[in-house]
């Protein structure tokens, strides 16, 4: 497998023609206006979209006659650490739920006909997508969600609700998992397209979170919502395994996404240490404060490994759960050591909220929680090892 480093450069000089730069979408059309969305609590997730869908980055890895460029996984992720040049947290989650969160499923077990009404206009950016799973009683516990799609003839009537559902407020359609029998919690769920502007979807609120700021993130219920039987994605009770499947590609987007925004918070406080005194010298100067900012960098560089190696095997086509939640495990907990070493470093100007550091202290925390905890990812691990005691 070439580099993913390699390819993330490539990614970010090279046009896919003709197509601009990913790191030149970021720096002309999405940074210079990360501010104004962190303090709106909201971004314009449908303009965003189009730029990057138009220059080709929603689809990395989607099928071409769907619009995607057809390439493997891993320029997917080498995306994804490109995008970690935004400057917050928030959109970047975002896009990624848009381009490898919420279509996994679809892409892979879809019929034609909803890959051409919900996967296609996702990749060119017209639609904006949202991943509905997480419920207020089930979080992690995917396999206790309580939201009901009951068989009506040739349609499903849904009733119940998501919670923490990104770009909710904003999402044309939503892959949404719903019980669609009473059989075995493992085995009577399904994924669904659905579109969002029906009758009986009711957006209770746009959720207010200590970060993650820009990204509007919804709760959201469902009221005797009509919804067509075929828009379920592949076979009727596999929605669990199908969501499996798709954790397994959104922990890994979210690993590499994290990387670059780690080396960013890093480089940013050598700067600052380097030109801010203490003492009549530096902070950088100080042997605790440089030993420190090596053992992060190292850290990272660690994660990185771990993150290349977890996706070489899974783009042969090997089983990485176990890779997965550990590179997922380490990313969540690395992306809270760092900004929280950083941001001491840089004193008072650290818990300021108009330095970058101070952003990422608040938004890195939610990787720990989201896509699955640490205790389950830990669960995951303890499952692979053989050492989780029998129920």
């Amino acid at each position: 497998m070439v580099c993913l480093r390699y390819k993330q450069i490539h990614l970010g000089i090279l046009w896919f023609s003709p197509h601009v730069p990913v790191l030149q979408i970021i720096e002309k059309e999405i940074n210079p206006f990360v501010d104004k969305w962190e303090e709106e609590c909201m971004f314009p997730a449908h303009r965003v979209f189009k730029i990057l869908g138009s220059a080709g980055f929603l689809g990395v890895n989607k099928p071409i006659e769907y619009g995607g460029l057809g390439l493997d996984f891993s320029y997917s992720l080498a995306v994804a650490e490109e995008l970690g040049n935004i400057r917050c947290g928030g959109i970047p989650m975002a896009i990624g739920v848009q381009s490898d969160m919420a279509t996994p499923a679809l892409t892979r077990f879809g019929s034609d006909e909803l890959k051409k009404e919900f996967l296609q206009p996702t990749i060119s950016g017209d639609k904006v997508a949202c991943l509905g799973v997480s419920e207020v009683g089930a979080g992690s516990d995917v396999a206790s969600i309580k939201t009901k799609a009951v068989r009506n003839g040739d349609d499903l009537i849904i009733n119940g609700g998501k919670m923490w559902t990104t770009n909710g407020t904003q999402a044309d359609w939503m892959c949404l998992l719903a019980n669609t029998s009473e059989g075995p919690p493992h085995r009577n769920k399904s994924l669904i397209c659905l579109p969002m502007k029906l009758p009986g979807i009711h957006i209770a609120r746009k959720i207010d979170k200590i970060g993650m700021r820009s990204s509007d993130t919804a709760e959201i219920f469902f009221e005797d919502v009509r919804v067509p039987y075929k828009n379920i994605i592949g076979q009727e009770g596999m929605g669990f395994m199908y969501q499996m499947l798709q954790f397994q590609e959104e922990r890994l987007w979210g690993v590499a996404n994290c990387l670059t925004m780690m080396e960013n918070v890093i480089q940013e406080t050598i700067d600052y240490t380097r030109q801010r005194k203490i003492f009549q010298q530096p902070i950088l100067h100080h042997q605790a404060v440089h030993f420190r900012l090596a053992e992060l960098q190292t850290e990272v560089e660690l994660l990185r490994s771990l993150l290349y190696c977890t996706t070489a095997m899974y783009i042969r086509g090997n089983d990485v759960t176990k890779q997965a939640s550990m590179a997922k495990l380490k990313a969540g907990r690395l992306a809270r050591e760092v900004p929280d070493s950083c941001l001491q470093f840089w004193g008072g100007m650290g818990f300021c909220s108009d330095v970058m550091v101070s952003r990422f202290y608040r938004d890195f925390r939610v990787l720990s929680i989201g896509a699955g905890a640490d205790e389950v990812m830990l669960s995951i691990i303890c499952k692979y090892m053989n050492t989780l005691p029998k129920k």
